[in-house]
């Protein structure tokens, strides 16, 4: 029996609609998939796309009407986006779907509406009242990020011993028996102490980790510019970065069209592409369909 899926259009003036339309035929052989959109908007984008509406386009009416503008930066696309998503998460919370996948948002649009949350993973870590864990990649590789938007500046005292065991011990919740290499913060992982201490507190933290858990589940804190070398990565399937770029920069640069985005240690099960709303060639019918339909199987995959 086919799962059912809740689709959030994301940003209707990028390419989120696209891809919903492009791969419907193939998401339909995976899922029932059901779109959180009106149907006087969903006609407009394909309208604009020069495309005819599948059949069986299954929709949930989202409320709102407005002019779809390609490329452009716009509040109404910003609130319908965080409408269409907030539709799909009750569809879950009511049992009327088994997952939700996202498309893109646009995060200036969503400021423009009025809406303070930084993207999905923070209304989600909001609305369910716990610390999401973003988590990128594809079959081949994923990361896990410990901090995510903020300023780099930041990060080295966020690394701290009681929020990394925390994170640890919610991230082998989500995928218990994998083994996890962490990353250090600092270049060569600290050197012993000589370019940062971070490395200190990330190592107490992993062994208390692992302690509490029965097993050696998290390894490191490995070198950073080793940890994604092709030998490394013969070994490890699941990474833990300290901030955003350290994992996304390798992450992207080998796996870019393939990644998907899940957001672990939820009630929910949440996937979403990897890549953004692509103004630059919204509505041209250049927008590809790999990391959607990844993310279509890893809801999936993680359901079962």
């Amino acid at each position: 029996m086919k799962l059912t899926i809740a689709i959030s259009v994301g940003d209707l003036n990028g390419v989120g609609i696209e891809i919903a339309l492009k791969a419907h035929t193939e998401v339909s052989k995976l899922c029932n998939p059901i779109y959180c959109i009106n149907s006087h908007m969903l006609e407009q984008s394909a309208k604009l796309l020069g495309v005819t509406i599948p059949k069986d386009f299954h929709i949930w009416h989202v409320e709102g009407e407005f002019e779809i503008r390609a490329g452009v930066v716009d509040s109404a696309c910003g609130n319908y986006s965080y409408d269409s998503f907030m539709s799909a998460i009750k569809l879950c919370e009511t049992k009327e779907a088994d997952a939700v996948v996202t498309m893109p948002i646009h995060k200036e649009a969503w400021k423009l509406a009025g809406l303070h949350y930084v993207g999905h993973t923070d209304l989600l870590r909001e609305h369910f009242k716990k610390d999401a864990i973003m988590m990128l990649g594809c079959e081949k590789m994923f990361v896990a990020l410990f901090t995510e938007h903020v300023p780099l500046k930041d990060v080295a005292g966020l690394v701290q011993y009681k929020k990394l065991k925390q994170f640890f011990l919610d991230l082998h919740a989500s995928l218990r028996n994998e083994r996890v290499a962490v990353l250090g913060l600092n270049p060569h992982a600290g050197d012993n102490g000589v370019l940062g201490d971070e490395e200190l507190r990330i190592t107490k933290a992993i062994k208390s980790a692992n302690k509490k858990i029965g097993f050696e589940q998290f390894v490191g804190p490995i070198v950073p510019d080793i940890a994604f070398t092709p030998h490394f990565r013969s070994n490890f399937h699941y990474f833990v970065a300290m901030y955003h770029d350290q994992g996304l920069a390798p992450l992207k640069a080998l796996y870019f069209d393939e990644s998907v985005n899940i957001s672990l240690n939820l009630p929910i099960i949440r996937t979403s592409v990897d890549h953004g709303t692509a103004f630059d060639i919204a509505y041209k019918g250049e927008a590809k369909t790999l990391s959607y339909i990844n993310a279509i199987k890893s809801a999936i995959g993680f359901i079962k």
